[in-house]
Formats: C-alpha cells, structure tokens, sequence
C-alpha cells in the first residue's frame, strides 16, 4: 500500500472509529438487548450498530475494499480477493462495557495480503485514539509513542487476559499467571485486548499475552507495538499474523522472558 492510500485509510478510520465510538457512548449503561456467544461473551446491540456505522463508513469510500468483522463475518466488496481488507471490532471489552467499567474501545486494523498497513483504536470514554501506519510510527492522540524501556522483569507491569473457553485452557492461563505474577512488579487483567496492546505501545506495560484470541482482538493493536519499537509473535516466536490465536508482545527485553515462560513444554503456542 503506498502512502497516499495509506493516508486516505487512516481518515477514514479515525472518521469510522469516532462514529462507532459515540454509538457506544449513545448505549452506554442503557442497553436492552444483551446476549451471549458461545465460547466468546457477550454482545449488545451497541456492537451491532456500531459495527454496522463502521462498515457504512468505510464502503462509501472504498466499495471495492473487504471487512472482517466480529459481529457480520467476512464480508466481500466489489473487488478481488487481493483488495485491502478492514478487520472490525467495534466493540472490544464488551463484557466491560456491559457491567459500566470504562476500558472498553473501537478496533480497526486494514491489512493488505495479510499485512496490517493501518490501525485505529479509539476508547470513547477515555478520549484516547492510537493511530499507526506500517513504517511510519504509532501515535497517542496525535503524538509519537514507543514502548517502555524495562529490561528487568522483576521490574515490569504486565498484563494478560482469559478466554472465554475455560475448559481448554484455564489450567495452563493460570500457571503462566502464577509463575509471571511472581517474577514480575504486577499483572492487570482489564478485559480489553486491543487497549492492552495500546498500553504496551505507550510504555505503560512491558508485555502482554493472550491466548484464544480472534483477528478483530490482535489485528491494529499488534502495528501499534511494532511501530512503536516492540515485538509481536506468536508464543513459539513466529512473526505475528492476524489469524493467530495467540499473542505474545512487548518490548525486546521482556518479549524475550515472557517466551519463555509461555512457550514451555507444558503451554500451547497456536
């Protein structure tokens, strides 16, 4: 993708990450309609129309492109298989966002062959957009961000998540907790992939990992880290790709002592 598209991707994102924001703030400790995914939270009616502003959004400006959305799924646009595609999540920390706790966001990754180009991820209530473009920096309301400079462990913030699929993994979530909540100053659990990554690109925490994750969670969020000076693999050290299940990020020094401890003998890296 050359600058000038990449350009173009960014305002609409932004313009489409606002828009679906304020739906959330519209919703916001006013919902009606709440249900449950299998394996996979909740869902409002704020996910729903937001995701669907997002979407109109974006199709006004670039019908040929395609989306990947976690509320609509794959959708196809006018143009061929090798067209940008917009990875949506317009709603990341639904469960948050339900129960009133304010750390909650709007996702936007575009990818090009597989490659995330752009990324946009907006907490409405904080007032906090992050942008990023592939070589071109990772930003916090418009000013340059880098991930922390922590070398030490027993000198980190960290930060992880649970799936949903407790029968599956939670054992082994729980033993790499135990081990890393013991080396390291702190572990947070705040419920949103997305703004988890944004605060290790921000240098707020050194590392972070999730297993059981989906494209719309990883996608913007891991540009962000990596042009902000951090790595982002898979828990074997593969190079990142949106349709990971799993996540490993940080800065070099922490990345490096977390992989070790996730990718043990007895945890999954897929």
């Amino acid at each position: 993708m050359d600058k000038k598209l990449q350009d173009k991707c960014l305002k609409v994102a932004v313009k489409a990450a606002h828009r679906g924001g304020a739906i959330a703030l519209k919703y916001f400790r006013r919902l009606k309609n709440i249900s449950q995914k299998v394996d996979a939270g909740l869902v409002s009616e704020a996910d729903r129309d937001s995701e669907a502003c997002i979407i109109r959004i974006v199709r006004k400006k670039f019908p040929h492109h395609r989306f990947l959305g976690e509320e609509g799924g794959l959708a196809r646009g006018r143009g061929s298989e090798n067209e940008p595609l917009w990875v949506v999540d317009p709603l990341d920390g639904t469960t948050n966002y339900v129960h009133g706790f304010p750390f909650f966001c709007v996702s936007i990754g575009v990818e090009v062959l597989g490659e995330v180009e752009v990324a946009v991820i907006y907490a409405p209530l904080l007032k906090y957009t992050f942008t990023a473009q592939k070589g071109r920096g990772a930003f916090f309301n418009g000013r340059p961000i880098r991930v922390s400079m922590t070398e030490k462990i027993a000198d980190s913030l960290l930060a992880t998540g649970f799936s949903y699929q407790k029968k599956n993994v939670l054992d082994q979530e729980i033993r790499d907790f135990s081990i890393l909540a013991e080396q390291s100053r702190g572990i947070r659990r705040a419920g949103s992939a997305a703004l988890d990554l944004c605060m290790v690109a921000w240098g707020i925490f050194d590392g972070f990992w999730e297993r059981e994750l989906s494209p719309w969670d990883t996608s913007a969020g891991a540009l962000l880290v990596k042009e902000a000076g951090g790595v982002v693999t898979s828990f074997d050290g593969s190079p990142f790709r949106s349709s990971m299940r799993s996540i490993l990020a940080g800065n070099p020094a922490i990345h490096s002592h977390l992989q070790q401890i996730v990718n043990s003998k007895d945890s999954r890296s897929d």
